[in-house]
């Protein structure tokens, strides 16, 4: 699957798609990625144009130096298109074996936002904060340009994060609560000086490209159920041993929700979903469609991007 990954990003790059992204958790059973650095750094070696994201690295996990070095580096080896994203994490297990304190994230989070403004600058790292206490020490390497920095997350307190201290948010929020985000962000950057025009706005949510809905949905019915079961299974498997099991009977009410979530249609159907999003939030939104899906074999999946690829004019 990692191996294939680099597949995928090569051919999203053939076919016109803007960025590639990748998210983390750790110690889960069925594969999911804990390394981000390395794999940006990979998907940077077989591509030469499109943007290499994030979605995100779980911050409080990470030394915040070693994070600016680690950030720096592929940025330098991807040619400046690296976009490093961020978010707070959740999972109890990963906080305790990693080392590192859930209840002290938020705070974490914001400190490890200055250091690494000043560590990308060229000047010396000074930091006594509340989470983290550094000596004096100049970051090496240097990127050759700012690396673009978002955030991302459900809480008001992360839109008000990322607009004082990021250059955009990264969302997944229903399409009310994102119209609710945006307007904190705006309502933030007013008060800190900050220019709204200048911030990102990512909007990321599942997709699959079909002719028929009903027939789409029994396509990826499965593929869907795995991917969202799997959350609430992580901290259980993350101990466990032995066969990964498969996910509970999904009943009528749960696959409901869980269609609703997903969007289906043609490239047109979709990219006209999302332009009215766009439209009925206020800003300029980017979407990040998520279209991966684990159990497809490599050709069945370039074959979903090929799809979705006829939707990149419309937006």
């Amino acid at each position: 699957m990692y191996r294939e990954a680099l597949d995928v990003a090569r051919g999203a790059e053939s076919l016109g798609f803007g960025s590639v992204w990748t998210t983390e958790h750790h110690f889960v059973d069925d594969g999911y990625m804990p390394s981000l650095l390395p794999m940006s750094a990979a998907l940077g070696a077989v591509t030469s144009r499109i943007e290499i994201g994030t979605g995100v690295v779980l911050a409080p996990l990470y030394q915040p130096l070693r994070l600016a070095e680690d950030a720096a580096t592929v940025s330098l080896l991807t040619g400046g298109r690296f976009v490093l994203g961020l978010g707070l994490g959740w999972s109890a297990i990963e906080f305790a074996a990693l080392g590192s304190d859930l209840r002290t994230r938020g705070r974490a989070m914001t400190e490890t936002l200055q250091i690494l403004r000043t560590a990308w600058s060229g000047s010396v790292v000074s930091h006594h904060g509340e989470v983290y206490d550094l000596p004096e020490v100049g970051v090496r390497p240097v990127p050759d340009r700012p690396i673009p920095v978002v955030i991302g997350g459900m809480a008001d307190e992360a839109v008000k994060r990322a607009a004082r201290h990021a250059d955009g948010f990264f969302s997944n929020a229903s399409p009310s609560r994102l119209a609710e985000q945006a307007m904190v962000g705006r309502e933030t950057m007013m008060q800190f000086d900050r220019d709204p025009s200048s911030f990102r706005w990512l909007y990321y949510t599942m997709v699959y490209p079909c002719d028929d809905p009903d027939r789409g949905w029994e396509d990826i019915r499965e593929e869907i159920w795995r991917i969202r079961w799997k959350y609430s299974d992580m901290e259980r498997s993350a101990s466990r041993t032995g066969p990964i099991p498969s996910p509970p009977i999904l009943d009528g009410d749960a696959e409901r929700r869980l269609r609703d979530s997903v969007l289906l249609g043609t490239p047109k159907q979709i990219a006209q979903s999302l332009i009215d999003l766009r439209h009925n939030t206020g800003v300029d939104l980017e979407f990040v469609l998520r279209s991966y899906f684990p159990g497809f074999s490599l050709e069945r999946q370039l074959q979903v991007m090929e799809d979705l690829a006829e939707a990149i004019p419309l937006l």
